[in-house]
């Protein structure tokens, strides 16, 4: 996915979690932050960000921040509607007939359902929750980076759906470059952690999404 434009800022401060003060051209712009997760490690006083201008109306802010370079150097897209978005251009190249977005399934809306041929002239029904994955500690990425009782119940269901004899995966987005795996982060949420484990035992797929980062794009490869 790309960006139709993009603004290099500095950032101030995060007074919460929806909005951050930062520097444009010597201006300090108010601005709307696409991740609600904590990002403290990212959000560091000083540090480059790049936003983009949406222009819808009636917005509060201008500018959308969606991405960050760590103090490491590493270029970090944190758009919370980035990994949904690139994983829809990578299924649109994979073997399936159909890809619906947002399904219900069960008590939860699933990020993807898709069938795919089988050798019979049948179809294979799958599953996917696509998390994004914006926590890297020595180069390996960490989720969630703040608890999320939404994604443990997301979990539960793809396990229902595994022994339903639907295919399911837990996809990761990882949001930076040079990162191949996630761990649950279980200093900050150890039931996710848990989730995780049983939904390997169940058979649930778990995949990581390498990706390539740039200020105006973010895609999986």
């Amino acid at each position: 996915m790309k960006y139709k434009n993009i603004t290099k800022a500095v950032f101030i401060k995060r007074p919460n979690r929806f909005i951050a003060e930062v520097e444009i051209g010597g201006q300090t712009e108010i601005v709307h932050v696409k991740n609600t997760g904590r990002c403290k490690e990212l959000l560091v006083p000083g540090c480059e960000v790049w936003l983009t201008a949406p222009g819808s109306p009636g917005r509060k802010t201008k500018y959308d921040l969606v991405a960050v370079r760590k103090s490491t150097g590493v270029l970090f897209n944190i758009d919370s509607q980035a990994p949904n978005k690139v994983v829809m251009e990578w299924l649109a190249n994979q073997n399936y007939t159909k890809v619906i977005p947002e399904y219900t399934y069960g008590d939860s809306r699933i990020d993807f359902y898709m069938e795919s041929p089988d050798d019979s002239g049948g179809v294979i029904k799958h599953l996917m929750e696509v998390k994004g994955c914006t926590l890297e500690y020595d180069g390996i990425g960490y989720f969630p980076d703040a608890p999320t009782e939404r994604g443990i119940k997301h979990i539960r269901e793809l396990i229902k759906a595994k022994k339903s004899g639907i295919n399911t995966s837990l996809a990761f987005v990882i949001q930076m470059d040079g990162v191949s795996e996630v761990r649950p982060n279980t200093e900050t949420h150890p039931q996710f952690g848990v989730a995780m484990d049983d939904a390997k035992k169940a058979g649930v797929e778990i995949l990581f999404l390498k990706c390539h980062v740039e200020p105006d794009r973010l895609v999986i490869i």
